[in-house]
């Protein structure tokens, strides 16, 4: 196949492609030459520093802002010149909560669905679904102010996907919560995916990423670093690490297996402060940043 034809036939298969994408604040990029291509019907993770351009690329990627350079479709559509269609294609779950405290539970999903034009009896029967769903439909009619920070999290997601998108986005969906309510949004997740529908996820917890996201993009200073499966990452830089104790800090090696990393250990004269395990998803981040994420 000709690999021009490859190349297009990908960007119009793909749920989300980023292509040589730029964004500006005052002259000064916060991202720089981005691209890439997330496919339709995976769970897509995507990590970096606070500051490193994930909140601006989903702002983009959610038409809320304008990229200064390159080409982003969504949906096969072109955040720029069809923001609307794009719209009407994807759910947004944003960090910060964004449901009105003051009406009920009810009131702000009746207020989306007629905001997209969703008719009755359709409306009423997709936010009793969807509620019972969540495990919210006792709570119809109570006020969002009354509401744990779980269930908030729930009616925010329930809000995004009343109106059928295809792809949804979910900017730090756990941050703040028990363990328990994280878990079962990890599973509302999962069910999401298994019925076929993209999820692009940022997040904060790198055991999230770990249990979710099948490819992993990580970005920092607005660059795509690195891009793969977690297994593939592993396989790169090492399935194996050492932990050396160094005064008030830990040193750390890869090694292309935990054996390889034992190993090593038993090779050395003195093995105080020493110790072998599997490499994990922070270990790598934080060597490729040179930072943890908080």
């Amino acid at each position: 196949m000709d690999e021009s034809l490859h190349t297009i036939n990908d960007v119009m298969t793909a749920a989300v492609s980023l292509q040589n994408v730029y964004k500006f604040y005052n002259n000064v990029p916060v991202v720089k030459d981005l691209s890439l291509t997330i496919e339709t019907g995976e769970i897509f993770g995507l990590l970096g520093p606070n500051g490193a351009g994930k909140s601006t690329t989903t702002r983009m990627l959610t038409t809320l802002t304008k990229p200064s350079q390159g080409q982003i479709q969504v949906a096969n559509y072109d955040v720029v010149r069809h923001s609307q269609q794009v719209k009407q294609r994807i759910g947004v779950v944003l960090q910060q909560t964004s449901v009105d405290g003051e009406l009920s539970v009810w009131e702000n999903l009746e207020l989306h669905g007629r905001l997209h034009h969703i008719p009755n009896p359709q409306r009423q029967q997709q936010i009793e679904q969807w509620l019972a769903y969540v495990e919210l439909l006792d709570r119809r009619h109570d006020r969002v102010k009354t509401l744990s920070g779980g269930m908030k999290r729930r009616l925010q997601i329930t809000r995004a996907l009343l109106h059928q998108p295809d792809i949804l986005f979910l900017d730090e969906p756990t941050v703040g919560l028990d363990p328990q309510t994280r878990r079962r949004i990890w599973e509302i997740i999962l069910d999401l995916n298994r019925e076929g529908m993209t999820i692009l996820l940022t997040t904060h917890y790198m055991e999230e990423v770990e249990y979710l996201c099948k490819r992993i993009g990580i970005i920092d200073a607005g660059k795509l670093i690195e891009l793969g499966t977690l297994p593939q990452l592993r396989q790169k830089y090492g399935e194996g690490l050492v932990m050396k104790q160094a005064e008030d800090r830990w040193e750390y090696q890869f090694f292309p297996t935990l054996e390889q990393a034992n190993a090593y250990i038993d090779q050395q004269p003195i093995k105080t402060g020493m110790m072998g395990r599997p490499a994990n998803l922070e270990d790598i981040f934080v060597e490729l940043t040179g930072r943890n994420l908080d």
